[in-house]
C-alpha cells in the first residue's frame, strides 16, 4: 500500500490520472469509485470547516493491505486501490478514494461498499473535526 496516503485533499487531478490510467486496463469492464466529502456539518461548536487527519501510519498500511487482500478475494477484483487524505481537509475537499475493478459491474459496486466499511471501522486514521469557531474535537464515525 504504497499510495494508501495523500498529503491534504485527494485532488481531481488524481482521480483524472486514476481514470485515465484504467483506460488501458481493457480486460476489465466495470470500475466503482467511492469519493468520500468532509461534510461541513452543524455541531454545537459552530460548522465544520475541515477536519484534520492523523494516522498510525505502518500500522494503517498493513490494515488497508489485509482489508484489499480480503476484498480482491471476496469479490475476485482485478484491482482495488485505496487513497485517504492526511493532514488538514476542508469541506467540500475530498478524504477518501476508494477504486474497485472487475469484469463485471456487480463485483465492482459490492467490494466497493464493503472495503469503503471496513476501513471506516478498522483502519488506524483519525479525525479531527475543526469548526469556525476555532473549537475541535475528534470525529466519531457513524
Amino acid at each position: 500500500m504504497d499510495n494508501l496516503f495523500v498529503h491534504g485533499a485527494i485532488t481531481s487531478a488524481l482521480l483524472a490520472q486514476a481514470v485515465e490510467w484504467l483506460q488501458s486496463k481493457t480486460g476489465l469492464g466495470a470500475h466503482s469509485i467511492f469519493l468520500g466529502q468532509v461534510r461541513a456539518d452543524e455541531t454545537p461548536a459552530g460548522p465544520v470547516t475541515a477536519i484534520h487527519y492523523t494516522a498510525y501510519e505502518d500500522m494503517a498500511r498493513e490494515k488497508a493491505a489485509e482489508i484489499c487482500a480480503a476484498v480482491v478475494e471476496a469479490y475476485q477484483l482485478e484491482l482495488l486501490e485505496i487513497y485517504h487524505s492526511l493532514g488538514t481537509v476542508k469541506t467540500g475537499e475530498i478524504s477518501l478514494l476508494v477504486l474497485a475493478c472487475s469484469r463485471h459491474r456487480r463485483p465492482a459496486i459490492e467490494a466497493c461498499a464493503a472495503a469503503v466499511e471496513r476501513l471506516k471501522k478498522e483502519l488506524p486514521v483519525w479525525g479531527q473535526e475543526l469548526t469556525d469557531q476555532d473549537v475541535s474535537f475528534w470525529k466519531v464515525n457513524t
